[in-house]
């Protein structure tokens, strides 16, 4: 496994829920209707599509849970970069486990791969600029892990995980607070000194009072390029400064250009086209 790979003990639950959602009560009906027990099939997992793959390791964890004595050998690395009919791993074993384990493969790999190739659009889109590409919290429920570890495939970088990380002070926890600087005066009493503190604002008149209490990050909430140009010479590197807000390929490149350290992009897990990948049965 991938020194880098999503620890199993996080992926098996998702494999194990999502195989007893596609099996059901009375498992592969058609399988079993159709192929002899103890028939033996070799196959290959191949990109129908190019695109970086994501999640190439799913195939052996999906068919382990179905086939402990079934043999994968994968041919491509996460992270890589692949043409149409690329073959990406090579399975063989009993017929009816790679035939009832194929649909539950597909889907994580090709939901992985598919955030894997739109990071690496928004990477390619920032290149030669000081902007690092990170994602968000907008991820599938029960598959952050695996869908954040598709983003670092992709070549981004990973946010918060979840409400744990970090201390994201947004609008909501300043309308509560009563103010910007008295939401981060009470997060950095609150935090340990490994807790990071990030403050959201939503205009130029927030930014003075934010700086001024000492936040790790300040959070540039769909601020103009104009304002966001301005944010960044007044905070003049006593915080790391990042964008968000309604980010897209059109619009990265010129929110790069502004100088801001770090661009959230919800769209890299929310909006990502799953990359084609298909399973083909080998002769004989």
């Amino acid at each position: 496994m991938s020194p880098d790979f999503t620890a199993a003990r996080l992926i098996t639950p998702v494999i194990q829920a999502a195989l007893a959602e596609d099996l059901g009560r009375a498992g592969d009906l058609t399988a079993q209707a159709c192929v002899p027990a103890g028939t033996r099939l070799s196959a290959v997992f191949a990109a129908r599509s190019a695109g970086v793959i994501s999640g190439v390791e799913t195939v052996a964890l999906t068919l382990a849970e179905l086939s402990p004595t079934a043999q994968v050998e994968t041919l491509v690395a996460d992270g890589a970069i692949v043409a149409p009919g690329a073959a990406l791993a090579r399975v063989s074993g009993d017929a009816r486990a790679i035939l009832a384990a194929e649909r539950t493969t597909l889907n994580l790999m090709s939901r992985l791969s598919g955030i894997a190739t739109l990071t690496r659009a928004y990477v390619d889109a920032v290149a030669g600029t000081r902007a690092r590409i990170t994602d968000t919290r907008k991820t599938t429920p029960g598959l952050r892990a695996l869908e954040k570890y598709a983003v670092r495939c992709g070549g981004a970088v990973n946010h918060r995980f979840g409400l744990d990380d970090a201390i994201l002070i947004k609008d909501n926890h300043i309308a509560a607070c009563g103010s910007v600087g008295g939401a981060v005066r009470a997060a950095r009493a609150f935090a340990g000194h490994l807790v990071k503190v990030e403050v959201e604002i939503d205009g130029l008149a927030q930014l003075d009072e934010a700086v001024a209490e000492g936040p790790d990050v300040i959070m540039l909430d769909n601020f103009s390029l104009a304002d966001m140009r301005e944010a960044v010479a007044r905070v003049a590197g006593r915080a790391v400064v990042e964008a968000s807000g309604g980010v897209n390929l059109d619009t990265v490149r010129a929110i790069a250009e502004t100088g801001v350290d770090v661009i959230s992009v919800g769209a890299l897990t929310h909006s990502a086209k799953a990359l084609d990948i298909g399973l083909d049965a080998l002769p004989g």
